[in-house]
C-alpha cells in the first residue's frame, strides 16, 4: 500500500483562485450559507471585500495532489473595521508601546458575526489532524509575512477547543439565539412565557395590524420581484443612523444574492395595506438548520410604528422557523432586547495567537478576566427571558 501524498499549501488572493466544486465540496450538514463559494465571491467580485476597503484576500488551502482536502476563508486586514470581535483596544494599546498591530491575518467571513466551521474539511479526512495543520501553516504564513498573529472569528466549540490545543488564546462573546423546543406553532412558543410577559408579546405582535401594515416573507420565486436598490437602500437606512455605521455592502453585493444566491435569501416585507408601499424589511439567509437575521432597515423613522423592528426582525422570522422546523434563528450580534422575547445567550468563541510575547501575555491575561465575567453573566441573561420555571 503506497504512502499518501504530501500536503501542500496554497494561498490565493480570490476565492475565484479555488475552483467552486472543489471548495463546496467541503462543505457539511451544518450548511452555513455563508461559507459557500458563491457568498464569498460575492462579497469579493461587487468589491465589498477588497484591499481598498482593508480586505486582502489570502485564503489557505491544503492539497493532496490534485484534491483539496481542507481550507479556510482567510484575510490579511489592515484594521479591525466588519470583524465583530473588537479588538480596536489591543490594536491602541499596542500602538502606544510602540508595536506593530496591523496588518494581522484572521480566519473569518467578513461582515459575519455567525458561528460556522473557520476549516472546512473533506469527506473521510482526519478532521482533527487537516485543523491542527491548516491552523499550524497559517501560522507560518503569517510569520513568513511579518504579520503581527492571527485570528479566528467564530469558530464552532469544537473547533475553538482545538485552537486551544494548538496554542491560541480563546475569546468568549455572547450573541442571544432563539432554539426550536419542538414548538408545533407560534402559541406553544408563546406558553413558555410568564403571563405578563406573554400578554406583552401578544401586544406587540399585533401592532402592524393596527397600524396598517402586513408582513410576509418573501423566498424563492417570490423574490424575482424584489429591487437590490431597495435592500440596499434598508441597508443603508440603519448604518447611516449610526455615527460609526460604514457601508460595507454595495447595490451591486445585493444583486448578487438574488441573481446567485436566491436559494439561500429570505426577505421579511412590511408593506402599508392601503397601498402596498414598502415601509420596512429584513434581509436574511437560511441554512439546512437554521434562518440568519443579517440587514434590516425601515424607509421611515422607527419611532413611526412601535414595535415593527421586532415584527420584521424577530417575531416573524421565529414564526417561519416554527413553522418550517428550523432548529434556531440567530439574528445576529447584540441587542439585549432580545432576551426578553425568548432569545437565550449563547457562547461564541474567537482565538488570537500574537507574535509579539508581551503583547500576547497582555492579551491572555485580559482574556482570563473577561471569560470568567462572561460565564458569570450567562445564568443572569438566562433568567432574562421571562421563561416560566422548567418552561
Amino acid at each position: 500500500m503506497s504512502a499518501p501524498l504530501p500536503l501542500t499549501l496554497r494561498v490565493h488572493r480570490a476565492i475565484t483562485d479555488v475552483p467552486q466544486p472543489a471548495w463546496d465540496a467541503l462543505l457539511d450538514e451544518q450548511g452555513v450559507p455563508f461559507l459557500e463559494w458563491a457568498f464569498l465571491a460575492a462579497l469579493e467580485e461587487t468589491g465589498c471585500v477588497a484591499p481598498s476597503a482593508g480586505w486582502h484576500p489570502r485564503h489557505l488551502t491544503l492539497w493532496r495532489g490534485a484534491r483539496l482536502v481542507a481550507a479556510a476563508p482567510a484575510y490579511l486586514k489592515d484594521d479591525s473595521h466588519g470583524e465583530f470581535v473588537f479588538d480596536f483596544s489591543w490594536a491602541t494599546a499596542a500602538e502606544r508601546v510602540g508595536v506593530r498591530y496591523y496588518p494581522k491575518l484572521v480566519l473569518a467571513v467578513p461582515f459575519t458575526p455567525a458561528t460556522g466551521r473557520r476549516v472546512l474539511v473533506a469527506p473521510g479526512e482526519d478532521r482533527p489532524a487537516r485543523e491542527a495543520e491548516l491552523y499550524a501553516a497559517a501560522l507560518e504564513h503569517a510569520r513568513a509575512e511579518g504579520l503581527s498573529g492571527v485570528h479566528v472569528h467564530f469558530p464552532t466549540a469544537a473547533e475553538a477547543e482545538r485552537l486551544e490545543s494548538c496554542g491560541f488564546a480563546l475569546r468568549l462573546g455572547v450573541q442571544y439565539h432563539w432554539r426550536n423546543a419542538g414548538y408545533r406553532t407560534p402559541e406553544d412558543f408563546l406558553a413558555r412565557f410568564h403571563a405578563k410577559r406573554r400578554h406583552q408579546l401578544r401586544r406587540e405582535q399585533r401592532a402592524p395590524e393596527a397600524q396598517g401594515l402586513q408582513l410576509r416573507t418573501l423566498r424563492g420565486g417570490a423574490l424575482s420581484g424584489v429591487d437590490p436598490a431597495a435592500l440596499y437602500q434598508l441597508y443603508a437606512s440603519t448604518v447611516d443612523r449610526y455615527g460609526w455605521g460604514q457601508r460595507a455592502l454595495n447595490e451591486a453585493f445585493f444583486a448578487r444574492m438574488l441573481e446567485r444566491f436566491s436559494h439561500r435569501v429570505e426577505f421579511v416585507e412590511a408593506r402599508t395595506r392601503t397601498d402596498g408601499r414598502l415601509v420596512a424589511g429584513a434581509f436574511n439567509l437560511a441554512g439546512a438548520r437554521a434562518l440568519y437575521g443579517r440587514y434590516w432597515g425601515s424607509t421611515q423613522v422607527p419611532a413611526a410604528h412601535p414595535f415593527l423592528h421586532f415584527n420584521v426582525c424577530l417575531y416573524e422570522p421565529v414564526r417561519e422557523c416554527i413553522e418550517r422546523g428550523l432548529e434556531r434563528f440567530e439574528p445576529g450580534a447584540g441587542g439585549e432586547h432580545k432576551l426578553t422575547r425568548g432569545f437565550e445567550p449563547q457562547l461564541t468563541y474567537s482565538a488570537h495567537r500574537l507574535f509579539h510575547p508581551g503583547l500576547d501575555g497582555a492579551v491572555r491575561a485580559f482574556l482570563l478576566h473577561e471569560q470568567a465575567a462572561v460565564r458569570q453573566g450567562l445564568p443572569h441573561w438566562q433568567a432574562e427571558t421571562g421563561f416560566k420555571p422548567g418552561g
